[in-house]
């Protein structure tokens, strides 16, 4: 019987941002990883390598050159034995669960200081996967979601426009949605939208007028109409980033908890059900209101973490997003929760 491989690489330009002891617990070399994933798929799921070649994207010869490529390299035994297959097997399972388009599941660092940059490299690399000429990219705002661009490969395309979903800060900040969306328009070449208001406004009456400018019309309808839209939830603790940036405060953080918020998705706050609740806050929500986005072609959901659970259910479960990248025990977490709420 042969061993398994541990054979791990670094993808390029990531090395200086990554502490040099856990570089070989994080990263999987790219063809090994896709290798493993055809495998898993071939003989474990019973995927036909057309089915493989379609949901890999890639032509049915080199679904058959992997396979191969997995025999030789002693990836499959009598089950597959790479590094991510209990990754692939998440991902199948999430796909199923949740009816999604696609799922990436990475392995979860040994650091937890590294979940964070893990998913961030790995959406990243997704995106870039995604773009094309002719789309038009929505961008949430965040953390993860900004430390995703630096794995963005730099690329001009033709007629691409990045649209902001959300309103900004009144303050440079690595989370505000306007530089966030103006620095991914950068990388890649595209025109960019935001909207010039911020995230939450005073009254919700004041959020109306607003949005019944015509400037502020126009990118609410561009951002309905994106082709891919790029977002993460956000946690409902004291600790979170809006109450950081003085966007909400503690009491708020405490009404929302009594009203079943979970945490909020386009700045709007929901219960584990993805339901909108009814507070305040909603109303005075500058952003695209997450019933739209279940319209929206492919939502790309990028979240980790135990705090994210529950508001990942939820908005996997009222399809505001049809594609997942998270880490390997979060995607367990997931699973496990839903599958106790389901009985």
């Amino acid at each position: 019987m042969m061993p398994e491989r541990d054979v791990l690489v670094v993808p390029s330009g990531l090395a200086e941002a990554l502490d040099d002891a856990l570089i070989p617990s994080i990263f999987v070399d790219a063809e090994e990883q896709l290798a493993t994933r055809a495998a898993w798929l071939y003989f474990v799921a019973g995927h036909t390598q057309a089915q493989i070649g379609k949901e890999l994207g890639v032509t049915r010869g080199r679904v058959n050159r992997l396979l191969s490529d997995a025999r030789e390299q002693g990836l499959v035994q009598i089950s597959v034995t790479g590094r991510l297959a209990e990754c692939v097997a998440l991902e199948d399972k999430l796909k199923s669960v949740f009816a999604l388009q696609d799922v990436v599941v990475v392995p979860t660092p040994p650091d937890s200081n590294q979940l964070r940059l893990v998913i961030a490299t790995a959406a990243g690399q997704y995106l870039g996967s995604r773009l094309k000429d002719g789309m038009s990219v929505g961008m949430g705002w965040g953390r993860t979601l900004r430390l995703s661009l630096r794995s963005v490969p730099r690329k001009r395309f033709k007629n691409l426009s990045v649209v902001a979903l959300i309103g900004g800060l009144t303050k440079s900040s690595a989370v505000n949605s306007h530089e966030t969306a103006s620095h991914l328009a950068d990388i890649i070449g595209a025109q960019c939208f935001y909207f010039a208001a911020p995230a939450f406004t005073d009254t919700a009456e004041m959020r109306d007028v607003l949005m019944n400018q015509t400037m502020l019309r126009d990118v609410f309808e561009r951002g309905r109409k994106v082709d891919l839209a790029f977002l993460s939830v956000g946690e409902l603790t004291m600790a979170n980033t809006m109450v950081m940036l003085g966007l909400i405060d503690k009491a708020e953080v405490q009404s929302l908890m009594r009203m079943g918020a979970v945490g909020d998705i386009c700045s709007h706050w929901i219960d584990r059900t993805g339901k909108i609740i009814s507070h305040p806050l909603n109303d005075r929500a500058v952003a695209l209101a997450p019933q739209y986005l279940q319209e929206i072609k492919s939502v790309v959901l990028v979240s980790g973490g135990r705090n994210k659970v529950l508001p990942i259910i939820g908005a996997l479960r009222a399809r505001y997003a049809n594609v997942l990248v998270t880490d390997e025990v979060t995607a367990k977490a997931v699973l496990a929760e839903a599958s106790r709420n389901h009985d």
